[in-house]
């Protein structure tokens, strides 16, 4: 089953793409590569999941806050690719946490971003990852993410 296809199942839709709020683009191409910038998690222009995780964001919010951005990173690639199913294969994630100095389960922050590749791409969704705590994060997001894709 395709992307797309995978998307309706469960109900999701590709948001549009998030403006720059500085000087670069949100995704670029290099060979049969896609790399995002970092996606925060923006809903209809606004930032959901504010603040530090492990304080005033819980920790399934933060997995939520991660399947968001997960989501807006395959929007700025599938708007520059001609669209998700031209994705054959989620290679990278590298996943920011904005967290409190005692959380120490960022990778489980990660995996809703990484549990929603599963589901759309099936194997091809499986990938490398990093999962980082930082201090803070633009516009006090919870949760940034960068995406390396493979494309047809």
């Amino acid at each position: 089953m395709k992307p797309s296809q995978r998307l309706i199942e469960l109900n999701l839709k590709l948001p549009a793409v998030a403006q720059p709020v500085g000087i670069y683009v949100p995704a670029t191409i290099v060979g049969n590569l896609a790399y995002t910038s970092g996606q925060i998690p923006l809903k209809a222009g606004e930032v959901m999941y504010q603040g530090k995780v492990g304080n005033e964001v819980s920790l399934p919010d933060a997995q939520q806050a991660a399947e968001l951005c997960a989501l807006n990173a395959l929007a700025a690639i599938a708007s520059i690719a001609g669209g998700i199913d031209k994705i054959i294969r989620i290679v990278r994630l590298c996943v920011f946490v904005a967290s409190t100095p005692e959380f120490t389960d960022q990778p489980k922050v990660a995996n809703g971003a990484s549990e929603l590749c599963g589901k759309l791409f099936g194997d091809a969704g499986k990938h490398v990852r990093s999962a980082v705590g930082v201090a803070s994060l633009p516009l006090n997001a919870s949760v940034e993410l960068e995406m390396v894709a493979e494309l047809e």
